[in-house]
C-alpha cells in the first residue's frame, strides 16, 4: 500500500473533526488502515518515531486511527474511538507529533482513560488505558486528533516547547521517546 503524506502543522484539515466510519469492514477503510501502517512505519524508519497514527494526519476525515507500539504485538487499528471516561487525576508529559516532529512540549493529559471502539470486523471493544505501553497519553493524543485537536493546544506552559534536538539531548531518556527505535 502507498506511503501517505503526512499533513504539517497549520493544514486546515488537521483542524476539521472527522466523521464517523459507518461500516467498519469496509474495504476502503481496511485499505486506510493498511496506508496508515505504511506510513507509519517509514516515519519510525526514518525518524525513530511515531508509535500512532489518525487518519486525518494523512488528509482522510474519518475516525480511523492505528497504534504500533514499539515491542507490542504488531499494527493495532482502532474505527470509531471514543473516550467514555477519564481519570480525575492528570500527569504532565512530553508530547511531539509526527505533523510537527521538529517541536517537544509537554502536555497534561489524564493518567487513565477507558476508550470504546471497534476493529475491523465491526465488533465493539471497550479498554482501560494507563500509564503502561504509555498507552493513557497517546490514546488521548490520536483520539484528539479525529476531533480537530492537536498537541500543540494542550501545552501545559508555552516555557516547555523545545526544538526537537534540545528534547534529545536534555530529555529523551526516561520519556516514551527514550525506545522509539526498538521494535
Amino acid at each position: 500500500m502507498p506511503v501517505r503524506e503526512v499533513l504539517q502543522l497549520g493544514h486546515p484539515l488537521l483542524r476539521q473533526v472527522a466523521e464517523p466510519v459507518e461500516d467498519p469492514t469496509d474495504a476502503d477503510v481496511a485499505s486506510l488502515v493498511d496506508d496508515l501502517r505504511d506510513t507509519l512505519a517509514q516515519w519510525r524508519a526514518e525518524t525513530t518515531y511515531g508509535r500512532g497514527i489518525a487518519a486525518p494526519q494523512v488528509g482522510v476525515l474519518r475516525r480511523v486511527l492505528l497504534l504500533d507500539l514499539p515491542g507490542g504485538d504488531g499494527p493495532w487499528p482502532m474505527v470509531n474511538p471514543t473516550i467514555v471516561e477519564r481519570s480525575p487525576e492528570t500527569v504532565e508529559v512530553w508530547d511531539a507529533c509526527l505533523c510537527f516532529l521538529y517541536i517537544f512540549m509537554r502536555v497534561e493529559r489524564h493518567r487513565w482513560v477507558t476508550v470504546r471502539y471497534q476493529d475491523l470486523s465491526g465488533a465493539w471493544h471497550e479498554l482501560r488505558a494507563g500509564a503502561e505501553h504509555d498507552l493513557a497519553e497517546l490514546l488521548q493524543h490520536e483520539i484528539d486528533h479525529l476531533d480537530g485537536v492537536l498537541a500543540i493546544d494542550r501545552v501545559a506552559d508555552v516555557r516547555t516547547i523545545v526544538s526537537r534536538q534540545e528534547f534529545e539531548r536534555r530529555y529523551r531518556t526516561g520519556t516514551p521517546y527514550a525506545h522509539a527505535g526498538e521494535g
